[in-house]
């Protein structure tokens, strides 16, 4: 669980962070016809677009004859789901809809709909808005026996073009098929790493189970979800000063995952959902040179790690460590290089030596995913880089972010810390680390 300081609250947000978005930003984000023009001049899946409505006019000239079924109506600046229709297929008769839970609406009450949408009904501060007609994104196989009728969706908050939370939210009975949390949906924390659910929420309870089908809410591994990643920081990429804000998508089969919506001002119960506080992973990131969107996804990926999959593997057989364990350092597509490391679960992150980083050609810049400043016990400015490794030990494979440090006068070169041990039990043996120490079990792996 969280701790209090981690946690982010309405105030912080609203002051620290909230105010980096832009008047121009937050208008993008609060209109979904703009926030498609700007998606999809950069590149990036939307649903398509249908019909726009300005005026009762326009509603009454347009040709739903034409349309097949499959569609959504929705106001251009509603917010928390409200005012969304989801219209399945054509009723038997013609000017006749189907629902998704298999009610019927005729085409009169398709465009009494609309005018409360242009009466501002659903829309923020009760303004007048505009409504349109989009395709209706078809739910994913995967989801079949997750949700109730409608349709998930994944939302991702971005900062500093870094990925630094997620959750999917899954609509329920009591939500009327909607994805929105307040309204009874369920909310699932992701592992950034993996795409793997975590920890089940509703109405803001730990929840286990789907009420309906009784599935486990953890580990779901999600498709798609490199390219959800990618995709979240390329629309923040596309928004003009909008640096902080929730993404929206909706996964599907032929398009993978599609952007249904921008928030620049998201919720917190994320936090929740993953059991994690929003402060300390946006501290963490702030500031951090972003090269690419790629990029972003791997310090994400690096720094936000939940490890869930491997407790899941852990379940099958847990793995004992020793404090001194032998471990291979990957160096290539198949090279390895063995070495001896350190166990120490008092060190939160695990580190390598700086001189055999260079011997191994591991200091690359695409392998350097950002540089800290510290101050040495002297006073000194200094500056340590953090650097992408993939390493086995206890027949695992991990990949991580490592400190790069000077281990020369120390026994092992590598040593891992309890971030890149969840799965394991440690063995707390009276052990020696000297060199002498690593020498002996070296010989004894050697049969010598």
């Amino acid at each position: 669980m969280a701790k209090w300081r981690d946690v982010l609250n309405i105030n912080a947000r609203n002051r620290l962070f909230l105010i980096l978005n832009s008047k121009k930003g937050r208008r993008i984000a609060n209109s979904k016809i703009l926030t498609k023009k700007v998606m999809k001049k950069a590149g990036i899946p939307v649903p398509r677009l249908y019909a726009v409505f300005k005026t009762r006019e326009q509603v009454n000239q347009f040709a739903w004859e034409k349309l097949k079924g499959n569609f959504v109506i929705k106001p251009t600046r509603g917010y928390a789901g409200e005012g969304i229709l989801m219209i399945r297929k054509r009723g038997k008769w013609a000017g006749e809809w189907l629902l998704m839970d298999g009610s019927k609406v005729s085409t009169a009450d398709l465009k009494f709909h609309i005018g409360d949408i242009f009466a501002g009904r659903y829309s923020l501060k009760d303004l007048p808005d505009k409504a349109f007609i989009e395709e209706r994104i078809k739910i994913h196989p995967i989801f079949k026996k997750y949700v109730y009728q409608g349709t998930p969706d994944i939302r991702v908050i971005v900062f500093n073009n870094i990925p630094v939370m997620a959750m999917l939210r899954l609509p329920t009975a009591e939500s009327k098929g909607r994805a929105n949390l307040h309204q009874g949906a369920i909310g699932a924390g992701i592992d950034l790493a993996t795409g793997i659910t975590t920890y089940g929420v509703r109405h803001n309870r730990a929840v286990k189970y789907i009420p309906h089908s009784g599935r486990k809410i953890n580990g779901l591994k999600l498709p798609f979800w490199d390219e959800v990643l990618l995709f979240s920081v390329k629309a923040q990429e596309a928004v003009p000063r909008l640096g902080y804000l929730g993404i929206d998508f909706f996964l599907s089969q032929e398009k993978g995952p599609v952007i249904v919506e921008l928030n620049a001002k998201p919720g917190l119960s994320i936090q929740i959902c993953n059991r994690d506080g929003l402060f300390r992973r946006l501290t963490r990131v702030q500031g951090l040179e972003v090269r690419s969107p790629e990029h972003g996804v791997r310090i994400a990926k690096n720094l936000f790690a939940e490890r869930f999959a491997d407790r899941v593997m852990a379940e099958k057989g847990i793995k004992t460590l020793k404090v001194l364990e032998p471990a291979k350092i990957k160096i290539g597509k198949k090279k390895w290089h063995e070495v001896f490391a350190k166990i120490d679960t008092g060190a939160f992150r695990s580190s390598i030596d700086r001189q055999l980083v260079a011997e191994l050609g591991l200091s690359v810049k695409k392998n350097v995913l950002y540089s800290r400043h510290y101050r040495s016990s002297m006073g000194k400015r200094r500056e340590r880089k953090i650097i992408e490794l993939t390493f086995r030990i206890g027949g695992r494979r991990i990949k991580t972010a490592v400190n790069v440090v000077d281990r020369s006068h120390l026994s092992t070169p590598l040593l891992i810390g309890r971030r890149d041990l969840a799965g394991f039990l440690i063995k707390p043996e009276p052990i020696t680390t000297g060199k002498s120490e690593v020498k002996s079990l070296q010989m004894e792996k050697r049969g010598e």
